[in-house]
């Protein structure tokens, strides 16, 4: 349908003539003068191609066309008052569905146990969480937020970090006893591997060396997948050597259950950001999610 941008043009005006029975009173309570209310009904009418009004110098009465259009028009602008009223009224109140789209590692590791904290704090917001590692179209999708780990390509949108996590090398206590503790990167060739692979692609593990230098390990891994989740599960089970973010496995590693190792080759923390598109007429749901990651990352 073509869009008509003067279709709400001389409406609530018109209302106004009607309600006051008379361009002179209504002229009066709008601040215009007759003259103008008298120009712009006129318009009106040529735009809908019909007339609403009879005109004499003592009254106005309504057309049938002007009465069907009174009752439809009366409607629209209730409906638009009752709106902006409400919007008024909201203020900086969080309300609405929030669209959130956040990496697998980052629901699981830290975001899942919090949700009921901001859920019993905003009553009037609704959640929508896609979890997953695709590149999520934020504008197409109608997304409010994005979080996503690690650097970050340029972008017209706004980051801000919430915190930063290591990446560790991690691996059972029973595994280690089985199969040893590598030392050294290059040690970890005669081990069961665990490789968290996108899309079926695995990449080389590398490490931060003693000079700078990377060090670049080829790795065929005994098993393969694109969940931390599954990742961590099977190096709980003792089934091999796997690369976490820090985030997904502090409880694991403070109870004993997971071993970091390689400590001498950590990489630099990275940041975990969360994104949104402007900081201009910031919706208060999303202002309000923000600030609760700020907060629960102190």
């Amino acid at each position: 349908m073509d869009y008509n941008k003067d279709l709400f043009d001389g409406m609530v005006l018109f209302c106004t003539v009607v309600e006051q029975e008379g361009m002179s009173a209504a002229a009066k309570l709008s601040g215009h003068t007759p003259s103008y209310v008298s120009k712009e009904i006129a318009r009106l009418e040529a735009r809908l191609g019909t007339r609403l009004l009879n005109r004499t110098t003592r009254r106005i009465s309504l057309t049938e066309s002007g009465r069907i259009y009174y009752e439809n028009a009366r409607r629209i602008v209730d409906d638009a008052r009752a709106v902006q009223d409400r919007l008024h009224s909201v203020g900086d109140r969080p309300f609405g569905e929030l669209r959130m789209s956040v990496p697998v590692v980052f629901a699981h590791g830290w975001l899942n146990d919090r949700l009921p904290e901001f859920l019993q704090r905003y009553p009037e917001v609704d959640l929508h969480i896609d979890i997953s590692e695709r590149h999520a179209d934020m504008i197409g999708e109608g997304i409010d937020l994005l979080v996503r780990i690690g650097d970050l390509p340029p972008s017209d949108f706004i980051a801000r970090e919430i915190f930063r996590t290591k990446g560790l090398t991690v691996a059972s206590p029973a595994y280690l006893k089985r199969k040893g503790n590598p030392r050294h990167p290059d040690d970890l060739k005669g081990h069961d591997l665990i490789d968290f692979s996108f899309h079926g692609v695995t990449q080389n593990w590398t490490y931060p060396g003693p000079n700078g230098d990377l060090i670049t390990v080829p790795i065929t891994p005994r098993i393969r997948c694109n969940d931390a989740h599954t990742e961590k599960a099977l190096a709980l089970a003792g089934h091999g050597i796997t690369r976490l973010p820090e985030l997904s496995c502090k409880a694991e590693l403070d109870a004993g259950t997971l071993v970091a190792i390689l400590p001498d080759f950590c990489p630099p923390p990275v940041g975990v950001n969360v994104i949104y598109a402007s900081r201009d007429n910031l919706p208060a749901k999303t202002r309000a999610m923000i600030n609760f990651l700020v907060e629960k990352s102190g």
